[in-house]
């Protein structure tokens, strides 16, 4: 991974996670004067079972950046709804005899939709200092057979965009 650790693939279907733990390795690493990373994905069906189908689940690092999304889905339309942070807790379902971390958990019914969160933010670089957001948005991403834009104005809502009339 960008980040240095080594991960066993467990389950080649959890394959987003490892995508997004480099591309929030690469941010922390080399952005310049960044206050808060932002990864979004479709990234467990878990997260229905956890917040539904209106509401993406978010899992993020400090309250100042769960409230940040939680504001901008308010404002948005695009509604969030915190998931469990606990690293702490959850780590150990990442275990692994051969490499740093498995990509998947070894107990899918122990929070596993903030596990996920948990693998992308193990791989954010010690030394950066900002807020990150995990936002799995597997719900609210469709309605039906369509997609529905879910995201695009969260997103500026959290960088505060300025509004087009």
């Amino acid at each position: 991974m960008h980040s240095g650790k080594t991960v066993e693939i467990n389950n080649t279907d959890a394959e987003g996670r490892l995508v997004l733990g480099d591309c929030v390795s690469h941010a922390s690493k080399n952005l310049d004067n960044i206050d808060l990373i932002i990864d979004m994905a479709t990234l467990t069906g878990a997260q229905l079972v956890a917040t539904g189908k209106k509401h993406a689940g978010i899992l993020a690092n400090t309250e100042e950046a769960e409230k940040r999304a939680y504001d901008a889905g308010m404002r948005s339309g695009d509604l969030v709804y915190p998931l469990l942070y606990a690293p702490e807790l959850l780590k150990h379902e990442f275990a692994s005899k051969v490499a740093d971390m498995k990509n998947s958990v070894k107990d899918r019914g122990n929070a596993q939709t903030s596990c996920a969160g948990h693998f992308i933010e193990s791989h954010i670089d010690s030394s950066f200092e900002g807020g990150w957001v995990h936002v799995d948005m597997a719900g609210p991403s469709t309605n039906g057979e369509r997609a529905t834009g879910y995201g695009v104005g969260l997103v500026l809502a959290m960088v505060n965009a300025p509004e087009l009339s």
